[in-house]
């Protein structure tokens, strides 16, 4: 289960990385979403202020939480790869809540980033819970 919850963070440092590619792209225009044919804007997402911690880019955030999850999932820190997956899910969660109620536009980087986190958050969950039901053989 560790190597599965290891490759889905390293898909995510990948598509974190991408997601820091779009922040430092070529500026944008603020979307008329009135007139836009489609509300997926990646760029816009990327280079809005809600892109930005403290000056730090969010995508460089998620290519630190990933890089720590595959650390603690290959060292079988089990309890904290649930409590880091928890943490990122939830930042991922308000992220999309700004991605729907605020900027009314969607990443395609973000929603990748969202269900990889979802999907690691559940391996990490059922990896700490059924791994001693496995290793004792019941």
């Amino acid at each position: 289960m560790r190597y599965v919850i290891a490759a889905f963070g390293v898909a995510g440092i990948v598509v974190s990385f991408s997601a820091l590619l779009a922040h430092y792209g070529p500026p944008v225009q603020q979307i008329d979403l009135l007139r836009s044919e489609s509300n997926w804007n990646s760029s816009y997402v990327n280079q809005s202020p809600y892109a930005e911690v403290h000056g730090v880019p969010v995508a460089v955030l998620g290519i630190v939480g990933y890089a720590l999850l595959v650390v603690s999932a290959l060292l079988r820190r089990r309890a904290l790869t649930v409590y880091l997956a928890g943490i990122g899910l939830a930042y991922e969660l308000y992220l999309t809540d700004v991605e729907a109620h605020i900027l009314h536009a969607w990443c395609g980087f973000c929603v990748s980033s969202l269900i990889l986190i979802v999907l690691i958050t559940f391996l990490a969950f059922g990896d700490l819970i059924f791994a001693g039901s496995f290793a004792s053989g019941q």
